[in-house]
């Protein structure tokens, strides 16, 4: 089933919004390396790797109901050069929720235009906004436990510096 002109253009908003993420992950991680804080950095590298997974599920989906994916206007994010973890990792939940409500947008819209054909995509990606929000969540509130121990933050840098990339998600 092709997709509708609404519905491709709610997909192509998507993409475009994934790749953001991508962009926003890959300052928040520049922001951590800048700090010192290499484990952070990892982590939200990895982060970064997989929002661009992310997109590509979505420009698959699009490509395959015969459609042109088209990817728009990616802004530079806004990040303070003296970001702290608390500031990185709030900004990181706050990019989260926003993609989590576009996907519920996107899901209702496909319900609307009668589209069953995306529901497998969109339930896998509800499913995963509530593992995004959630670990994000907790590392923020892990950091905000820590505070201004430097050795606690260096045990959070270390921990999730054991993260390896983002690229190898399955659907």
């Amino acid at each position: 089933m092709k997709l509708t002109d609404k519905l491709s253009h709610a997909f192509d908003q998507q993409i475009t919004l994934e790749l953001s993420a991508a962009v926003v992950y890959r300052q928040l991680s520049i922001a951590m390396g800048v700090a010192d804080l290499p484990g952070l950095a990892q982590w939200l590298r990895a982060q970064s790797d997989e929002e661009v997974v992310h997109a590509d599920k979505f420009i698959t989906h699009v490509v395959d109901r015969q459609g042109s994916p088209k990817i728009g206007a990616i802004e530079a994010p806004k990040v303070k050069a003296d970001a702290t973890p608390q500031d990185v990792f709030a900004a990181a939940l706050a990019h989260e929720e926003k993609v989590s409500e576009a996907i519920r947008n996107l899901y209702r819209l496909a319900d609307a235009e009668g589209d069953l054909d995306s529901r497998p995509l969109l339930n896998w990606f509800l499913d995963e906004q509530i593992e995004e929000e959630a670990t994000v969540g907790e590392i923020l509130a892990q950091i905000k436990m820590v505070g201004d121990d430097g050795p606690g933050l260096l045990r959070l840098d270390a921990e999730l510096g054991r993260r390896t990339g983002g690229g190898a998600e399955e659907a």
